[in-house]
């Protein structure tokens, strides 16, 4: 999407709540599925706000990603099956736009390692 394009939605959705990504649900999926790959952006917009998120049985800690918004849905992709993968801000007030692997999520992706082995 072009910057005028996303410029124009953000401003016809000003004051609506965030859909932040879900980490906790994405730390879930990953477990379940067991990607090589996953990765994380906004639905129409990856090409700006995606990056990887998980790779080799690992969290990447380090790739850009920009997690939220008003009106483009934060999407989880693992070895190119993509879904829906948010919350609303209100859910998680601590978790915004530059959240990363938080605690909560890391926890759930070593019990299930555990688990696993």
């Amino acid at each position: 999407m072009d910057t005028l394009k996303a410029f124009a939605m953000g401003e016809a959705n000003r004051g609506k709540e965030l859909m932040v990504f879900d980490w906790d649900k994405a730390a879930k999926r990953i477990a379940e599925v067991h990607p090589v790959i996953a990765s994380a952006g906004l639905k129409s917009d990856w090409e700006w706000t995606g990056g990887e998120i998980f790779r080799d049985g690992e969290p990447v800690m380090d790739e850009y990603t920009y997690l939220a918004s008003t009106w483009a849905t934060p999407e989880l992709d693992m070895d190119g099956e993509v879904e829906p993968c948010y919350r609303m801000q209100s859910e998680v007030p601590e978790w915004s736009y530059d959240t990363k692997w938080p605690y909560s999520a890391l926890k759930i992706l070593a019990a299930e390692n555990v688990q696993n082995e």
